[in-house]
C-alpha cells in the first residue's frame, strides 16, 4: 500500500480507500480478515491513530466489522454496497456535470449518448 504524505488527501482518507479498494477488486473478500491496524500502520510506516481513523470509516459503512480478540473483517454484502456508493458517487462527479454541459451546450440526451458511444467504440 502506498500513501501519499504530500497530498491534499489526508492520510486517514487515503487508508480508507486503499482498503475500500481492495476489498472491491477481491484482493479481500466478503468474511476474510484485513490487516491489523498495527499491520497497516507499520508497512505504510502511518501513525495507528491515523489507521485506525480510517478504518473506523469503513466500520461505520459498514464494509468491515470488528470482531473482539479476532481482528477486522470484510462484512457480507459489502462488494455491493460498495459498489452502489461509487455509482452514486459516479452520478454526482460525472453525470450530473455532464449534463449541465450537454444542456450549456445546447446537446440532446441522444447526442450526448451518440458522443459516449464514439467514445466507447474507440477503446
Amino acid at each position: 500500500m502506498q500513501y501519499h504524505f504530500d497530498s491534499s488527501t489526508p492520510l486517514f482518507m487515503q487508508v480508507a480507500k486503499v482498503l475500500e479498494d481492495d476489498i472491491f477488486c477481491g484482493r479481500y473478500p466478503e468474511g476474510s480478515q484485513v490487516p491489523s491496524t498495527s499491520e497497516i500502520s507499520q508497512s505504510g510506516h502511518l501513525n495507528p491513530a491515523t489507521v485506525l481513523k480510517g478504518v473506523n470509516i469503513l466500520v461505520e459503512r459498514g464494509w468491515v466489522e470488528k470482531r473482539r480478540g479476532l481482528g477486522m473483517f470484510v462484512a457480507q454484502g459489502a462488494v455491493e454496497s460498495i459498489r452502489e456508493s461509487r455509482k452514486a458517487a459516479f452520478h454526482d462527479d460525472y453525470i450530473r456535470p455532464l449534463k449541465k454541459e450537454a444542456d450549456a451546450l445546447g446537446l440532446t440526451c441522444d447526442e450526448v449518448v451518440d458522443l459516449v458511444k464514439e467514445e466507447f467504440d474507440a477503446h
